[in-house]
């Protein structure tokens, strides 16, 4: 036995014209799924703690030039000093940039996986100093990458109608 609404003359709501369509991930409708969210945090969190040992390791190799040992013949090396001032630099930025993530700042996503991209490279040319924490940060960069790209959840929404 089924029943139906009573007819009112107009459409009722239960009319296909008053739901609400199903959410499109593939424009960011939608909830985010545990693994972006959880990500994306993780991600904030490891750019601030990467970011704030950067620059303590800058702060290291600036102040005393003899924290990392001298390399021989190396096509990327810097002066120590260099190296200090690259590090203090950078994880200065990173520290931010992981700041704005955990805020959930609409700037914070984009810069971030630039500067993850910079942070990998950095530490690819600073392979020779510091082997075993190079690869960890390297590691590190590219999972930020990923997670920050991977995140859809305050996508705009393009067809969503503008308040007035």
């Amino acid at each position: 036995m089924t029943q139906t609404p009573p007819e009112t003359g107009s459409t009722t709501a239960w009319s296909q014209d008053h739901r609400t369509p199903d959410p499109d991930p593939t424009r960011g409708e939608g909830p985010r799924g545990d693994w972006a969210a959880g990500g994306t945090l993780f991600a904030g969190v490891l750019m601030l703690v990467s970011g704030c040992l950067g620059v303590l390791n800058g702060i290291a190799a600036i102040a005393k030039d003899d924290v990392y040992s001298r390399i021989g013949d190396y096509v990327y090396a810097f002066d120590l000093t260099t190296w200090g001032w690259i590090h203090l630099i950078i994880g200065a930025l990173v520290a931010v940039t992981g700041w704005g993530v955990l805020k959930g700042q609409d700037w914070a996503r984009g810069a971030g996986i630039a500067l993850g991209a910079l942070y990998v490279v950095e530490y690819f040319l600073f392979l020779p100093y510091a082997p075993v924490w190079s690869l960890i940060s390297i590691a590190i960069g590219v999972f930020v990458i990923w997670a920050l790209a991977t995140d859809h959840g305050r996508a705009p929404n393009p067809g969503a109608a503008k308040p007035a």
